[in-house]
């Protein structure tokens, strides 16, 4: 995550078109805001847009605008994302779910800098950086032609990927408190934290990522007892996906994930999971020392 900021610094200064890859909940947004307000045009307008919650027609019209009468619901005129982040960053959210026939129109503005309204003749002069992100395999789309190539080649100036969060459990803690310092804040209470609590976190693979790692400090910072967040007020009883666990082929990391899915399938019985995995509890001590689980 260091290499990634570091990287993502860079980019910031310039006006280079972005595109995020990562997991759901991984922090795609988070980033873009980040490259936005350190970039020249920090002063300017920030536009997001998820394109996964629109239809084919709402899409198009979401993004160029249209002129009233334009299409049977086009009541009166509007302005697309495309002319509201004039002199700004639009960050268009899940890009993968463009249609062909929009896509052809995304890669028209970006090739010639200028957008036309749905039902209009005129074209407007835009001046915008822009970040995508997905989650999905785009170069896997890009292959079964379902997304253009040359779109993608428009949008990917510069592409950052943000490893889920069971790949970098070591950056829980630091999340950790910075949740709880959010959550003090907003409902004007101090609450502590119970021994083994951050160890249990670090131990959960968190499919939501960091989505799901702030909803369940909320949750429990809500309904805890006596101002004191202990294991026990999160629930995480979702067992370790199997087809999860060798997403990643370093060794360090897939030694890591064996031991923590060891240690979740006995119930955190130490002596059970040292047997399953061929060692003596001993030298499962000293593994979980090296990786601080």
């Amino acid at each position: 995550m260091i290499a990634l900021m570091k990287s993502t610094e860079k980019i910031a200064a310039t006006d280079a078109n972005v595109l995020l890859l990562g997991e759901n909940g991984t922090g795609k947004s988070s980033l873009a805001q980040f490259i936005h307000q350190r970039s020249e045009r920090k002063d300017q307008v920030f536009i997001a847009s998820d394109l996964g919650a629109l239809d084919d027609q709402l899409m198009a019209s979401t993004l160029f605008g249209h002129l009233k009468g334009a299409f049977t619901d086009a009541r009166e005129e509007r302005q697309g994302l495309f002319q509201t982040a004039h002199s700004g960053t639009l960050f268009l959210d899940e890009i993968a779910n463009l249609s062909l026939p929009n896509q052809a129109k995304l890669l028209r503005v970006l090739q010639d800098r200028k957008v036309r309204k749905l039902g209009s003749h005129e074209e407007e002069i835009i001046d915008i950086r822009l970040i995508t992100a997905t989650n999905a395999a785009i170069s896997e789309q890009v292959a079964q032609q379902a997304f253009r190539e040359d779109l993608l080649y428009r949008i990917n100036t510069i592409t950052l990927t943000i490893p889920p969060l069971r790949e970098r459990s070591e950056d829980i803690p630091l999340l950790y408190q910075h949740f709880l310092d959010a959550f003090s804040k907003r409902y004007d209470k101090q609450v502590s934290t119970k021994a083994g609590t951050l160890k249990k976190l670090q131990r959960y693979h968190w499919p939501g990522n960091i989505r799901e790692l702030r909803n369940a400090i909320e949750r429990a910072f809500i309904l805890c007892d006596d101002d004191e967040i202990g294991p026990n007020d999160f629930v995480l009883a979702e067992p370790l996906n199997d087809q999860r666990l060798f997403e990643s082929y370093n060794l360090i990391e897939v030694e890591k994930m064996l031991i923590l899915k060891a240690i979740d399938s006995h119930n955190g019985n130490l002596s059970q999971a040292a047997q399953a995995l061929g060692l003596t509890r001993q030298s499962l001590y000293r593994r979980m020392e090296k990786y601080d689980l």
